[in-house]
């Protein structure tokens, strides 16, 4: 990670930042995906909430290791550094649900060619996904593999920044037909998150307990992977009280 204007330190902007990663738990609404200004999105209202401006640095799909590349690779990561008043990791749900094809396949699926075999090859993914998804494994990035991941980034922004608190989440719950409403992989990620926060004194939103009532109740988005504006709220009061926690002078 470039060092220039780490040298200048906290307080080059006249406004803190609260810097998130996140996949599309962060930006996806009741019914569809939403820029990063939407104003109900739950990092906005922590955001408000603290008089901060917000750097969401997110995308649909994204695990542990895909936060690691964007803080390593990403410029505008670098530049939100240096201001930064919190970091919240929110990632992780993602490596925890059925992947049948492994990863690395599954994401080359977007390369095919030519357009007319890629649009045949992905219907059929699609198509077969939820009943292979029953057997409950592979994950997507195993648990081991996502500790190492967000290790990397909490000691790579700490190395940088060591005032800086990096607050992680567990992963959130789901009821989408996309995976068969399977999701075996969470209470292995949830013990190897529970282990890492306590070995580095990482602080820890639970995303299932703020969101669960409401996505078993169905109030959630269709798809029944993303929240409604309800379950927004409930994650942004949960990580507002983990920020006011970890920052208190």
């Amino acid at each position: 990670m470039a060092a220039g204007r780490l040298e200048r330190g906290r307080g080059v902007s006249e406004q803190p930042v609260l810097l998130v990663f996140a996949d599309s738990l962060a930006h996806h609404g009741p019914r569809t995906a939403h820029p990063a200004d939407h104003p109900q999105i739950w990092p906005n209202l922590v955001a408000d909430e603290l008089g901060w401006r917000l750097e969401l640095v997110a995308r649909i799909g994204w695990t542990s290791r895909d936060v690691w590349w964007a803080i390593t690779q990403d410029p505008r990561v670098w530049a939100a550094v240096p201001d930064a008043a919190a970091v919240v990791l929110a990632v992780g749900g993602m490596d925890t649900l059925p992947s049948p094809l492994p990863t690395a396949l599954r994401e080359q699926l977007r390369y095919l060619r030519p357009p007319a075999l890629r649009r045949v090859v992905r219907q059929a993914y699609t198509a077969a996904q939820p009943h292979l998804s029953r057997l409950g494994r592979p994950v997507a990035l195993p648990p081991r593999l996502s500790v190492e991941y967000l290790e990397q980034c909490r000691a790579a922004l700490v190395a940088l920044r060591p005032d800086l608190p990096v607050i992680g989440t567990l992963p959130s719950v789901h009821r989408s037909a996309a995976y068969g409403g399977v999701h075996r992989g969470r209470p292995a990620a949830e013990r190897a998150l529970r282990s890492w926060s306590a070995q580095r004194d990482v602080p820890l939103v639970d995303l299932a307990a703020a969101v669960g009532p409401h996505v078993e109740a169905g109030r959630c988005n269709p798809d029944g992977m993303h929240w409604g504006w309800e379950g927004h709220r409930a994650v942004a009061d949960a990580v507002l009280a983990e920020i006011r926690a970890t920052t208190r002078p």
